[in-house]
């Protein structure tokens, strides 16, 4: 199955393939009307996925359930790579569609608490432990601040710890104390 979006992000384009599995004109299909037949567990992800993809201009690859002429729903794999025109310039997305249910459903379920320990594997940040530049997905070593700048608002103070003043200063500097409560408690 193939399809098209254009500059608005809104999809002009669908071929016969993707039709007769969704059961739905073009005219239904169009700009997001093809969002109605996505399963509404998956369609928030599929639109975030899509939408940032789109923002960045960058290929995307994503699974989701999406609703068949018959009813049913299938596992369909899309992957949406950007296009340029004549000129060179960004004009959209091509995407194409495979239906990849019975792959999904083969898959073994992971057990109880396996996902959340897959989740927390995907946070792992590499970080050097000389300098500590964290790698990118992309494979690029960046300062630990401009890493967590797009997915966090905390920033962070710089400072140097007694034990590494020592070790490259030479020196341990004079660090006052925190202050103190010297309230009375009832």
């Amino acid at each position: 199955m193939v399809w098209r979006a254009n500059l608005t992000m809104g999809c002009d384009y669908f071929n016969d393939r993707w039709l007769s599995f969704t059961g739905r004109t073009l005219e239904q299909e169009v700009g997001h009307g093809w969002t109605e037949g996505v399963h509404p567990e998956d369609r928030a992800r599929c639109l975030r996925t899509y939408f940032e993809a789109f923002a960045k201009q960058e290929t995307f690859d994503m699974e989701y359930r999406l609703r068949r002429f018959d009813g049913t729903f299938r596992w369909i794999h899309d992957r949406g790579a950007p296009f340029r025109n004549h000129l060179g310039r960004f004009a959209g997305y091509v995407g194409t569609c495979a239906d990849v249910t019975e792959t999904v459903e083969r898959q073994p379920h992971l057990p109880a608490g396996a996902e959340t320990e897959m989740q927390t594997l995907r946070r792992l940040l590499p970080i050097c432990a000389w300098c500590h530049n964290v790698r990118d997905d992309d494979g690029h070593w960046r300062q630990l601040e401009s890493a967590l700048a797009p997915v966090t608002t905390m920033r962070l103070s710089h400072g140097i710890c007694p034990s590494c003043a020592k070790q490259f200063l030479g020196e341990v500097p004079e660090v006052p104390p925190p202050p103190r409560c010297v309230g009375q408690f009832t």
